[in-house]
């Protein structure tokens, strides 16, 4: 028979093994919470102080010399001071401040030694922890101690090292680049001196003349030669001035003449002749409107006038010479300075590109090693005064105080922790023995591996229906189990039906008494056979003896009708298994069993056979091959399932009719799987707290059973 395909797990099945292995989880819980706790309450209690700090980049408080650049936040900056803090040469300082090795010795060994510096360290570095809050320049100190005051006092000394640390390494970077920049200082100085000597060396063997300071000084040739060319620059604008005087005159004639070279030319002599000839023209002007051109004082006045026209026009004459003669006096003496020019510009350069050009290197690098040295001193004396303005980078926001309650253990935390733990740990343990656990479990694991219809799931703690009664809600399981039965045999009613097992104690008996109890009930004759010779049980359910029986009818001891009792139930009797002879080779001969299955088929409807076990009894086979049909009986997680596969496999071997399997010993609220069967069967107990029956609930619970 083709097995079905197996089908994928849902969370239901993951959720059925932790109902079902509830109570391994629970234990493995409980057992970690009370570990956690024993463990937390002996852990001594560890108090932490914090000590705020923030740190800035080195700056002076205030400005001395320049305006200093406001800088951001700077992630390596503060990852180095991150990782300064929890360095040695600062937990060192603090070690020797604190006095730790000698405290800390006494509290440890039991002579009161002092501990040496490194286990010291050791200890304060794992108490310490730096944190940085994020994107800011604010950095925590947290020191776990015992002791509240030793952890607050260690963090503020941390604090405090680490800023005496910052503020004395400037101070220490500072002093050692004055030192260097006066080192440089002297070496700069004795350059300029042998810059100087080398200035003076030179001008004395060239016999340079300079005036004025070095760098800003002139020379003598230099200074002729600027006089003489501002005397040529005089001399040519004098030239100039004159010939345009001349060139004016030259160009004027008659009466124009005698009216601009009065203004042209500032000559007393000319200005005096210009005034008489216009006083005797106008004289003469008048003494025409009343005498005759004949008249003697007409005539005396126009010889007059004609005498100082001649005076006048020798007068320009000379005028006109006199400015000729200055021209050429002054174009002489142009010519003159632009031939001593020329001269001695020809004179300078020989003597600039011999004299001069060495004179005004060694000036040129005397001036810059004067720059070199003055920026040297001015540097050194703004350092001296940056050493002593003061600065801060290290601050101390807020400093440790002693905490009133301890951060270790936390009891709750680790409570739930343990509780985390623990249920991890048994879910993952009911896990594990659920992997390991092979026994049949579910229906499914039946239809999946032995490929047999479950006709019946009989709860736990299932007794003898004798006890319990014919009203006991049990008793439905059983009534479902005749009828899948009757069902599996293809609806024949009756014949001769054996209970089997694969092994010892799956509870086989009980069920095939209750369930011959379910049939007598219904009204059907019903026998009991014991016939488990080995271990026999039926007889104390009805409280019968088993001192005859079977035995002596297969021994045919006894007749049969001897051996059967009638019991308390009606329709139902009971074949005990007698006692077990020391020779019973062959007692359950096929030949024999077949005669007597077949002589009380004829007397009862249903005749029961409780059987032994089928791994290793070969009784049970013989049982199997001759009744009209077998009912294994697998108990809920007890045998692996290969047992109730070979049971399986023996039973069709020798030929039994197998019609399917009884699943017995479930515990219903346990694994919710069968919560189903628990809510159907409850259906019918007679009691007021009884779950009442949803619509359509009954229909589909035969019909599951079934």
């Amino acid at each position: 028979m083709e097995q079905p395909k197996e089908e994928q797990l849902h969370f239901l099945d993951y959720w059925r093994v932790i109902r079902s292995r509830k109570e391994i989880i629970l234990a493995v819980t409980l057992l970690v919470v009370l570990t956690g706790v024993a463990f937390t309450l002996m852990l001594p209690k560890t108090f932490m102080a914090d000590a705020r700090i923030l740190v800035r980049e080195d700056s002076l408080d205030v400005d001395v010399f320049e305006r200093q650049a406001i800088l951001g936040y700077n992630p390596v900056f503060m990852r180095t001071q991150y990782e300064m803090i929890q360095s040695r040469q600062i937990l060192y300082q603090v070690i020797n401040n604190l006095n730790l090795q000698q405290v800390w010795g006494e509290e440890i060994n039991e002579d009161g030694a002092a501990l040496d510096r490194e286990n010291t360290y050791r200890i304060l570095s794992r108490s310490v922890k730096v944190e940085q809050f994020r994107e800011t320049s604010m950095i925590t100190i947290q020191v776990y101690r015992e002791s509240s005051e030793e952890a607050a006092q260690i963090a503020n000394e941390i604090a405090s090292v680490y800023r005496d640390f910052r503020l004395s390494s400037k101070r220490r970077e500072i002093k050692r680049a004055v030192e260097a920049l006066e080192q440089e200082l002297k070496k700069q100085q004795d350059k300029v001196d042998l810059a100087e000597q080398e200035v003076e060396r030179i001008r004395s063997e060239l016999g340079l003349s300079i005036m004025g300071p070095a760098g800003q000084g002139f020379r003598a040739d230099k200074l002729r030669l600027q006089q003489l060319e501002a005397d040529r620059i005089g001399a040519r604008v004098e030239m100039l001035v004159r010939k345009a005087r001349l060139d004016q005159l030259e160009s004027l004639t008659g009466e124009e003449l005698m009216s601009a070279s009065a203004y042209m030319v500032q000559d007393q002599v000319l200005s005096t002749i210009r005034a008489q000839l216009i006083d005797s023209e106008v004289s003469l002007k008048i003494m025409l409107e009343s005498y005759g051109p004949n008249h003697p004082e007409v005539k005396r006045l126009q010889a007059g006038v004609d005498e100082l026209k001649k005076k006048l026009a020798t007068a320009l004459n000379g005028l006109k010479k006199g400015l000729r003669a200055e021209y050429e006096v002054a174009l002489s003496k142009f010519n003159a300075l632009e031939t001593e020019l020329q001269q001695a510009r020809k004179a300078d350069i020989e003597t600039e590109r011999e004299s001069y050009l060495p004179f005004q290197r060694a000036e040129r690098e005397m001036l810059v090693q004067r720059e070199i040295l003055n920026a040297l001193r001015a540097r050194v004396a703004q350092q001296g005064i940056e050493m002593e303005v003061p600065r801060t980078p290290v601050e101390l926001v807020d400093p440790a105080e002693a905490p009133s309650r301890p951060v270790s253990p936390n009891l709750i935390l680790n409570l739930l922790l343990s509780l985390v733990l623990g249920l991890g740990a048994g879910i993952s343990l009911a896990y594990f023995i659920e992997y390991l656990d092979t026994s049949v479990k579910t229906v499914d694991d039946v239809e999946h591996y032995l490929s047999l219809p479950v006709l019946g799931v009989i709860p736990q703690k299932v007794r003898p229906l004798t006890e319990e009664g014919p009203d006991s809600p049990h008793a439905e399981v059983y009534r479902v189990l005749k009828t899948n039965m009757q069902f599996a045999n293809k609806g024949v009613s009756g014949g001769a039906y054996a209970l089997v097992s694969g092994g010892v104690g799956e509870g086989k008996s009980t069920t095939l008494f209750n369930l011959a109890y379910v049939c007598a009930q219904l009204g059907e004759k019903v026998l009991v056979v014991d016939s488990d010779l080995r271990r026999p049980v039926q007889h104390t359910f009805l409280k019968a003896s088993n001192r005859f029986g079977l035995t002596n009818v297969l021994m045919r001891d006894v007749p049969i009708e001897e051996t059967i009792k009638t019991t308390s139930i009606p329709n139902l009797h009971f074949l005990p298994s007698g006692k077990l002879p020391r020779s019973s080779f062959g007692l359950l001969d096929s030949q024999r069993m077949r005669e007597l299955i077949k002589n009380l088929k004829a007397r009862y409807d249903y005749v029961f056979f409780d059987s032994p076990p089928i791994m290793g009894v070969t009784d049970a086979s013989i049982l199997a091959s001759e009744v009209d049909g077998v009912m294994l009986v697998v108990q809920y997680r007890k045998y692996p399932r290969q047992i109730s596969l070979r049971a399986k496999r023996m039973l069709e071997n020798v030929g039994g009719n197998v019609l399917g399997v009884i699943l017995n010993n479930i515990n219903i609220l346990r694994d919710d799987y069968y919560y189903y069967y628990h809510s159907y069967y409850s259906h019918y107990e007679p009691s007021e707290e009884a779950r009442p029956e949803e619509p359509g609930a009954s229909a589909s619970s035969k019909k599951d059973a079934l």
